[in-house]
């Protein structure tokens, strides 16, 4: 469609399709640091058993956000609005996945949302 020519367009549509790519943003963007929380707090916490793949999974969570961030900049409000919700899913999956307490990870995230994106930050 070029510009100028909105006689054929249905807005009822317009409207939805634009409604489902935004909630599959957030979708995404959710998914993303939750995974991420996940594996940074696996390598704080079990950290006998680091590999190459969880480092590689951070990297790429970490650039994926950055990139979703950089095109869609208002999912911004999002990440902090829904930060702490998406550590609580990332604690408790680390958990089940390392077989630790639930206890082992912190009730607040032990990382500042600025680390989490930073490239060069691993916890120690």
């Amino acid at each position: 469609m070029k510009l100028g020519h909105f006689n054929g367009i249905n807005l009822d549509n317009l409207i939805e399709e634009l409604e489902a790519m935004g909630k599959s943003h957030k979708r995404e963007l959710k998914s993303r640091l939750a995974i991420l929380l996940m594996h940074l707090l696996r390598w704080k916490y079990q950290s006998t058993k680091l590999t190459n793949s969880w480092l590689e999974t951070i990297r790429e969570q970490r650039l994926q956000l950055l990139l979703q961030l950089e095109d869609s900049p208002s999912l911004k409000a999002l990440l902090e609005e829904e930060f702490e919700q998406w550590y609580q899913y990332a604690r408790k999956e680390a958990a089940r996945e390392t077989k630790l307490s639930l206890d082992t990870f912190p009730e607040s995230c032990p990382f500042t949302r600025e680390a989490v994106l930073d490239s060069d930050f691993l916890p120690k």
